[in-house]
């Protein structure tokens, strides 16, 4: 209902109650995500999130106060290699068109919206996109930029209308409707803006990229066929991928298996994993095999389904954060579903090795063995991450609404600044145990 922020970190964990937001959370971090890098409208029944039409999502208290007509979300960082570190924000609004959510304008902003840009998808004056400073503010001509450059369900981009408007300022075109641009300090002032945040660059082929998995993942298959390892939510493209790293690539193969080996033992899940041909072909129908090992031997292979659902559950989890390809974000929907505690415990190890400053984990989790195990890693420093890589965004219902604390940890592993709520179905149940 109100405005809520949270602070995001290299490791982000969503804990609260059920039906409390915290998918919902997730799915407005994809939406923007994909407004602001892959310059799509979003669209907020796109797997794993199905957040319903706009009548599900904008906020309704029922009686008098009847339902909002629009709703705004955005998120705001920091350049650490521009010079002065200049604080940026991306924000969107958005109405009902038809039965979905569509974006109504998208603003991009610097130093607390001295400058800025801002579009506008239309209405009764259409299409426009307006540039400011602090000494004023410019009409750009847009239509025809998308008509040259966007299909009708893409978004343009602030950084090619930057320099499109920077150019036009060069070279002392004026607009339209006869009212000048800005002069050369402040068309490089916007120009900068566009150019400054919001890259979309990573270590392989020069995207940033998200990466939204399910809470349940796919069914383990006794027998799997060949084909070609294409990314969803629920995971079932995994065997296909770890299928194509053993038959083409044996050094990505060998990196990948020893690193999920190594879960595997802090785990107890599995000491090796391998997969088996049923044929002398690379087309040939495979499995997936695990076994465990005794102290003195090795235990038999044991195909994927016939040893129980937590490691067909993890398996897609835990491939996602160790390929050679990761996402520069992941959004986890509870990644311990199915796992005993031990091996809950062991994930949050996992995390803590994955996240970092080009890794970015949100993380929606009901377990306290792994939360647990997060706090005292970096209390014990057996990871790089400090307490301040770490953020616990608590989602505390409120009458019929919910609030968001944001909430860190100290040197010590303890939670700073946590409510009187927090935690206070487990204070109750540990006074029954002992009898108080």
């Amino acid at each position: 209902r109100e405005e809520q922020s949270a602070r995001l970190a290299p490791l982000t964990l969503l804990v609260g109650e059920n039906s409390t937001g915290k998918t919902s959370f997730l799915a407005m971090i994809r939406a923007l995500w994909n407004a602001a890098y892959k310059r799509r409208i979003p669209d907020f029944k796109e797997e794993p999130y199905d957040m319903g039409s706009f009548n599900d999502i904008a906020h309704y208290r029922g009686g008098r106060g009847g339902r909002a007509d629009s709703f705004e979300a955005g998120f705001e960082g920091s350049n650490p290699k521009q010079h002065g570190a200049s604080r940026w924000r991306f924000d969107v609004s958005f109405t009902k068109k038809g039965t979905s959510p569509d974006p109504e304008n998208m603003r991009l902003s610097v130093d607390n919206g001295s400058v800025w840009m801002k579009y506008d998808f239309g209405g009764k004056g259409g299409q426009n996109f307006r540039a400011g400073t602090p000494n004023g503010d410019w009409p750009v001509p847009i239509q025809p930029i998308l008509r040259q450059n966007y299909p009708e369900d893409t978004l343009p981009s602030f950084r090619t209308l930057g320099f499109f408007f920077a150019r036009m300022a060069d070279r002392g075109e004026r607009v339209s409707d006869g009212s000048s641009l800005p002069g050369e300090r402040d068309s490089k002032m916007i120009s900068r803006l566009s150019r400054s945040i919001l890259h979309t660059r990573d270590n392989r082929d020069g995207r940033l990229w998200l990466y939204a998995s399910a809470p349940v993942r796919s069914k383990p298959r006794r027998t799997y066929d060949p084909s070609r390892p294409t990314r969803d939510s629920e995971g079932d493209y995994i065997p296909g991928y770890l299928a194509e790293l053993y038959f083409q690539d044996t050094k990505q193969w060998n990196r990948i298996k020893n690193d999920m080996e190594g879960y595997g033992r802090d785990s107890g899940l599995f000491d090796d994993i391998s997969v088996r041909s049923l044929g002398k072909k690379e087309g040939d129908p495979f499995q997936l095999q695990i076994r465990k090992r005794g102290e003195n031997a090795k235990g038999p292979w044991r195909n994927l389904i016939d040893v129980g659902y937590g490691v067909s559950q993890a398996l897609p989890v835990i491939t996602e954060l160790l390929r050679d390809d990761p996402p520069s974000i992941a959004l986890l929907q509870q990644p311990e579903v199915h796992l005993h505690p031990s091996a809950q415990a062991a994930l949050g190890s996992l995390l803590c090795k994955i996240a970092g400053e080009k890794r970015q984990l949100v993380v929606e989790t009901h377990s306290d063995h792994l939360m647990d195990r997060v706090r005292m890693d970096v209390r014990d420093r057996k990871t790089t991450l400090k307490p301040e890589d770490i953020s616990i965004l608590y989602f505390e219902p409120r009458d019929l609404d919910v609030c968001i604390h944001s909430l860190k940890t100290d040197e010590q592993g303890n939670i700073e600044g946590a409510p009187q709520g927090y935690r206070e179905f487990f204070r109750k149940e540990i006074k029954r145990s002992i009898g108080l």
